[in-house]
């Protein structure tokens, strides 16, 4: 499935506005692919932010884009029909753990409603693959880690893990009935440069610049497992060739988590580091050369109080895993977070 320059593979992403996806078509154009963008644009936080990233990926002439919600499924249909895409990674969702305590209705209509319609333009074009979206808090009330791909995950603590669980059974069942061949990847707290203003490095980036009081809840006795941004699309860009197969025989391999009867697989996409909330915060202080003024707080409802991946699949599967360092990290996301505030 390699591309030429001929006849350049078409990957259909939605949320190519958004963080992830921003990163993943830049990281796909770089590769000589043919990518069509979806995305709502809606104002869940500054979309300013979002138009600045489309402006950048406009400026390759392989790139298009639509504006559009998921949920509008003629819109969609619309574009898919026209564009025929040969792979379709479907990243834009409603975001954001603690919103979905607020306002958990808009996680119903993007991340179910919508998802189904991707996933019915996905069987209805055929696509050579489908790859989706998940999250690591998917495995809610799990104890035992590194969290893995074949561990039960039915002790979700919010809306947006449910509705994102919801999508993986959606997804296998779509797997199974129509023999399309589906990856969803699991993301382990995502960071980097042209981040959402929502996450905590940007939360307290900008706060500790401003001289506000950061919000650390559970006293800072936190873990999450970190992943750098880059790693994480090019985990993705190699999961694209990583085309699951429906087994003959309906035998797996121990510790795969391909289905027994569908081309489907989940795939934990994280650094496999788990990093105290405490040493990410002395980490970003250091950087900035500025302490932070710390409000300690209690655990916040629907949280956990650590996230941790298993990602040997991820490298069984593409000889690759992320492992950038946070403090590497951390270093890249305030360079560009001054530059483009300009502090």
């Amino acid at each position: 499935m390699n591309n030429n320059e001929s006849n350049p593979r078409r990957v259909l992403i939605t949320g190519t506005a958004g963080f992830i996806g921003f990163h993943l078509a830049k990281l796909l154009l770089v590769e000589g692919f043919r990518v069509q963008g979806y995305d709502g644009m809606t104002d869940y936080y500054d979309v300013t932010l979002k138009q600045r990233r489309h402006a950048m990926l406009l400026q390759n002439p392989h790139f298009s884009a639509m504006e559009g919600m998921l949920e509008d499924q003629a819109r969609f249909d619309a574009m898919a029909d026209e564009f025929m895409p040969d792979v379709i990674v479907h990243l834009a969702a409603q975001a954001g753990v603690r919103y979905s305590l607020e306002n958990p209705r808009a996680y119903l209509d993007s991340n179910v409603i919508g998802t189904f319609n991707v996933m019915e333009a996905a069987r209805r074009l055929e696509v050579k693959h489908l790859l989706m979206a998940s999250t690591s808090s998917v495995y809610g009330a799990n104890t035992e880690m590194p969290f893995t791909e074949t561990e039960k995950a039915d002790t979700q603590l919010t809306i947006y893990a449910a509705t994102k669980k919801a999508n993986e059974s959606m997804a296998h069942a779509y797997a199974h009935l129509w023999n399309l061949p589906t990856t969803m990847f699991r993301f382990f707290t995502v960071y980097g440069t042209w981040g959402r203003p929502d996450l905590a490095l940007y939360k307290f980036v900008d706060a500790i610049l401003d001289d506000r009081a950061i919000d650390i809840y559970n006293q800072g006795d936190m873990y999450r497992d970190f992943t750098y941004v880059d790693d994480l699309v090019r985990a993705i860009r190699l999961l694209i060739d990583a085309v699951p197969e429906r087994p003959a025989d309906g035998v797996v391999l121990e510790g795969d988590s391909l289905s027994p009867v569908a081309p489907f697989r989940i795939v934990n996409i994280g650094n496999s580091d788990k990093v105290r909330l405490l040493d990410f915060i002395d980490a970003i202080e250091e950087c900035l050369g500025k302490k932070a003024i710390r409000n300690c707080m209690p655990m916040q409802m629907g949280d956990v109080p650590a996230t941790w991946a298993d990602a040997s699949l991820l490298q069984r599967l593409t000889g690759y895993r992320p492992q950038t360092d946070f403090r590497d990290g951390i270093a890249r996301f305030v360079e560009w977070f001054r530059e483009y505030w300009g502090k």
